[in-house]
């Protein structure tokens, strides 16, 4: 059986999509429909048959940075790029790489630029009893999947942040998880999505991690991005996952989470080992 989850996360169609390129490298994919509202920049893009390139004129972080950064103010202004953070991302193919670009990051899936997050499975182990996961439901105001259940923690990592460093931000803004405990999170892998939105073109790699939580603590979020936190059992998480309740990058991490556990048979996962590897488009 394939998950919903599994299959979301690369349903992406690259005939539906041109290639986006800065300084030599392809660094994102956007729609064939949107590259037209780009036509009105003749001085900041090459709109070639099956591609775009920024200018090679924008030869530096700097001015490759304030050129985006003018084309994203106007498409924001006019609609095209809905849920404004004012966060910073890097446009960069390996999270370890230097910036080519630094840009919005709301336009990241406008421009399909590749994204790092880090979702966190809140894990609580009994010593009588099965073990439970806390799982958040996402605030009705949240710019993408409102209202969806999600990991405790979940964010993107903006520039100038670690991993390290976000996963400690977010514990608090999102449950309350002072920093002695958050910095107990052990790592998982490392799951990659390439899934065509309303927005664009989510290309993220997400880095999963556990965290044992005391028996006692109860997540409080503190920046209003969370609705509610449910205390779950294994097969009330595992049922909303097959039911497509939880966004797709937190099934992913769960899943995850699950399997290096050996809560869950591996049959019911069918292509997710896939997910661990980035994806190959041809």
């Amino acid at each position: 059986m394939t998950l919903p989850s599994i299959a979301a996360a690369r349903r992406f169609d690259v005939h539906a999509h041109r290639s986006f390129w800065i300084g030599g490298q392809q660094v994102g994919w956007i729609r064939a429909t949107d590259v037209p509202l780009l036509a009105r920049w003749p001085d900041v893009f090459e709109i070639e048959a099956q591609r775009v390139v920024l200018s090679a004129r924008f030869s530096t972080l700097d001015n490759r940075s304030a050129a985006l950064g003018a084309v994203i103010g106007a498409l924001a202004a006019d609609g095209r790029i809905p849920g404004w953070r004012d966060e910073t991302y890097a446009i960069r193919n390996a999270f370890d790489a230097p910036p080519l670009a630094y840009i919005e990051r709301a336009a990241s899936r406008f421009f399909g630029t590749m994204t790092y997050a880090v979702h966190l499975n809140g894990v609580v182990e009994y010593a009588q009893g099965a073990p439970r996961l806390w799982i958040a439901r996402r605030s009705e105001t949240k710019a993408t999947d409102p209202g969806m259940l999600d990991n405790v923690v979940a964010g993107g990592i903006g520039w100038g942040f670690s991993i390290e460093t976000t996963i400690i931000k977010e514990c608090w803004e999102e449950a309350g998880i002072p920093e002695d405990i958050a910095e107990r999170a052990t790592p998982g892998r490392t799951a990659h999505v390439l899934q065509s939105l309303p927005e664009g073109t989510q290309a993220e790699q997400i880095f999963i991690y556990d965290l044992a939580l005391p028996e006692d603590f109860a997540p409080r979020n503190q920046d209003g991005e969370v609705g509610e936190h449910r205390l779950a059992r294994i097969e009330e998480v595992a049922r909303w996952i097959e039911e497509g309740s939880m966004t797709v990058d937190a099934s992913l991490a769960t899943l995850d989470c699950m399997l290096r556990r050996q809560w869950i048979d591996e049959e019911v996962c069918a292509g997710i080992e896939a997910l661990f590897e980035p994806p190959a488009i041809a």
